[in-house]
């Protein structure tokens, strides 16, 4: 592995290591802004990444480059330790101290910061994660999603330069995951610092990140910015029952008597069921290719709120019944599962001219406006 010079803003990773049955080898360049999404199945190293970025595991070789500096590099002989790296890790269980209360497992975070490094304080961190009513309380009485929150909090403390999320939400039922996720999102849009979240859910990715990598087999399969590699639907973990797109738009309107907001995004109007915020706002949508289907004409009569002009760009064939057709309205990309029946009785072709319905829409994340 050579050495090589990486731009102040990025960050470059490089781990080579072999296992008796496992191997790792992945060479990325990420962003230092946003959150980075590490998609695949159990088996394919994503844990095995952090790990080694984290300084937790011994790699054959290996490269880790945040900001300009060089934290670890193999082939200069340079390696920080794990507490020396600045490092948030919040991992799949939050490990919180037992015998401590949230207050004292938060202060530890405070002191494992270099000194005079301190990015956050403790009233910031309370308030960003909603701690304040958990302080005086002992982590076997907190719920799941409490004590991720906590887990959470701590790891900011540490003062870091990036943070590291190891499957955070993987041990939690839906009603905690639905508790933690909007926090997540706060990180998100507040904190100028790389977060890196392993997931194989493919619905919290959607949600969450802006950049995706996803990994199989301990190698990198794609990597870009989250639309563009959702559109990578060859690759077999996004052309499964979850395949879809994330648009993003702002809102217009909201209809109280219907209880719909109105986005506007770069292709059409779509109405969302609930109510999101203030007019302008930005939202991130989730449409999936089974929630939408072709028509050769506008439907006149409909249950379906909403209907675009689109164009065929491509078409996918799958195994059994169904093709995956990809389709472009204005600058947004959609994805559509139909059955091969329907295509051959449409008459459809890439380049032909149609109309989408969208039977569903998942506002998948309230983005900082």
């Amino acid at each position: 592995m050579t050495s090589m010079t990486t731009s102040s803003g990025a960050l470059s990773i490089r781990y080579q290591l072999t296992r008796a049955a496992f191997s790792l080898d992945v060479d990325l360049e990420l962003s230092m802004q946003g959150v980075t999404g590490v998609f695949g199945p159990s088996g394919a190293g994503k844990t095995t990444l952090l790990r080694c970025m984290a300084g937790l595991e011994k790699c054959d070789a290996g490269r880790l480059v945040v900001d300009g500096t060089a934290w670890e590099d193999s082939s200069a002989r340079v390696k920080r330790a794990s507490h020396q790296r600045q490092i948030g890790y919040v991992f799949q269980e939050a490990r919180l101290f037992p015998h401590l209360n949230v207050s004292r497992n938060l202060e530890y975070g405070l002191r494992r910061s270099a000194a005079g490094s301190s990015v956050f304080d403790l009233d910031y961190v309370v308030n960003l994660l909603a701690l304040k009513n958990l302080l005086d309380r002992k982590p076997v009485t907190l719920s799941g999603g409490e004590v991720q929150r906590v887990a959470i909090g701590r790891a900011l403390l540490c003062s870091p330069k990036m943070l590291l999320m190891d499957e955070p939400l993987a041990a939690l039922d839906e009603a905690h995951k639905e508790e933690v996720l909007p926090f997540v999102e706060r990180l998100h849009a507040e904190l100028k610092m790389p977060i890196v979240y392993v997931s194989h859910n493919i619905d919290e990715i959607c949600r969450l990140c802006d950049q995706l990598v996803v990994m199989d087999a301990g190698r990198v399969m794609t990597q870009g910015d989250l639309q563009s590699v959702l559109l990578q639907t060859e690759q077999p973990m996004l052309s499964g029952k979850e395949a879809g797109t994330v648009l993003f738009g702002r809102i217009r309107e909201y209809d109280l008597a219907f209880d719909l907001t109105r986005v506007e995004t770069a292709g059409s109007q779509l109405w969302v069921p609930g109510h999101f915020g203030s007019s302008s706002a930005e939202l991130r949508l989730r449409v999936r290719a089974n929630d939408v289907s072709i028509c050769l004409e506008r439907p006149a009569k409909t249950s379906i709120l909403n209907v675009m002009r689109a164009q065929i760009e491509s078409v996918q064939d799958e195994t059994g019944a169904s093709m995956l057709a990809h389709l472009r309205a204005g600058d947004d990309h959609i994805l559509a599962r139909i059955t091969r029946r329907s295509w051959s009785d449409l008459g459809l072709q890439p380049g032909d001219s149609v109309f989408v319905q969208i039977k569903s829409i998942a506002v998948r994340n309230r983005l900082a406006s």
